[in-house]
């Protein structure tokens, strides 16, 4: 396939389900895997992965707000979605509307959609949220959780499907945070349980989780980053797994000439050429997501070879050192992401975690699904 666009975020769906068989193999027998397709999953286009993720056996599905759960169920889903994040009380009925399953973690939001369920005439699945340090959203652990647990369980057109939390410290492997959750949470269920709440599911375990503390997968684990090849870990237990990025980026030479030495290049005139320089302009720009902190730092690559940004990165456009690369012209394909520039490269280059920069490649950037690179 050839590239016939200014740029475009080219999604590999063989790397994509290739990853999926290899978190598979990861699990307990009995564990699920709840695919994480969140700011439409990880900026690669939820609908777009969908069905690849459907035909790799994936039979459950989160996103963080409602907006996003009615998208995948347009897309086809009809699998079970949980929204991780709060849902606006004024937005419940959308839950009931498109066959969601919210996280619940107050008895007033629970009330308000009991009675939004039985005015529809459905039992309205719900999970609950157990808050055991990330002090974000969650029913504080212990006996607190106990009472609210009941009161929810007891509303007649609600049904507990499951718990879960969070883990905040799951990719520092010394750190002790991750044990402390862990007890704090199964200690939490066990009372909830002991109190005649029924929980037939309970999980806590992110990517990072599952690949540093595979003892915590519980009933099911949670995972995005590491179905998109998007690195959480040091290097070595990630390099062992043999994941590959899914997502890449590339453009096309706009523009090439040769600024003589002692010139400035960009905004600011930040660069200043040291010799005559030949100067390839590409046309994306912060507003296509290309990170602004990659001005004077980053690279691209044209010819196999790497190209250094000179000058900032602009709204719509950048500028790179192609002197030493020979025989650029106009149209010559630049790969931003892919080929020697990995996301965690970039990552590095900038200070941008590989979640932001994948999340932040704008709407204008056409995402292309293929089985094979691109041209």
């Amino acid at each position: 396939m050839e590239l016939h666009t200014r740029t475009a975020a080219v999604v590999r769906l063989d790397r994509l389900a290739a990853n999926i068989a290899k978190t598979k193999a990861l699990l307990r027998p009995g564990v699920e895997l709840i695919a994480v397709v969140k700011a439409d999953a990880y900026g690669l286009g939820a609908a777009g992965v969908y069905e690849t993720m459907r035909k790799s056996g994936v039979s459950r599905y989160a996103t963080a707000y409602w907006e996003e759960g009615a998208a995948l169920r347009a897309a086809g889903a009809a699998e079970p979605i949980l929204l991780l994040a709060d849902t606006c009380d004024s937005d419940l009925a959308k839950v009931v509307e498109h066959r969601l399953t919210p996280a619940i973690y107050t008895v007033d939001a629970a009330r308000k959609l009991d009675a939004l369920a039985a005015a529809a005439g459905v039992v309205q699945p719900v999970q609950i949220k157990i808050d055991t340090g990330m002090n974000r959203i969650g029913l504080h652990w212990g006996e607190p959780a106990v009472g609210p647990a009941k009161a929810i369980a007891a509303m007649e057109h609600l049904k507990i499907e499951g718990a879960f939390t969070h883990f905040f410290k799951a990719d520092e492997p010394d750190d002790p945070a991750t044990e402390i959750q862990a007890e704090r949470f199964a200690g939490t269920v066990a009372r909830i349980r002991a109190a005649g709440v029924f929980i037939p599911m309970v999980h806590a375990s992110n990517s990072s989780g599952l690949i540093l503390r595979p003892q915590h997968q519980l009933d099911a684990v949670r995972v995005g980053d590491i179905l998109y090849g998007l690195i959480t870990v040091d290097d070595g237990p990630w390099d062992a797994l043999g994941m590959e990025e899914v997502l890449t980026w590339v453009s096309a030479v706009a523009y090439v000439k040769t600024v003589p030495a002692g010139e400035t290049i960009g905004y600011g005139g930040t660069y200043t050429t040291v010799r005559d320089t030949v100067v390839a302009t590409i046309p994306v720009g912060y507003a296509d997501g290309y990170s602004r902190r990659l001005s004077n730092c980053g690279v691209v690559r044209i010819h196999g070879q790497d190209a250094p940004i000179v000058g900032r990165v602009c709204m719509d456009q950048f500028m790179v050192d192609v002197t030493d690369i020979p025989g650029v012209i106009r149209g010559d394909r630049v790969d931003l992401l892919g080929d020697g520039v990995s996301i965690r490269r970039m990552s590095a280059l900038s200070g941008v975690s590989v979640d932001e920069l994948a999340c932040g490649i704008s709407k204008r950037v056409p995402r292309v699904y293929v089985d094979e690179d691109i041209q």
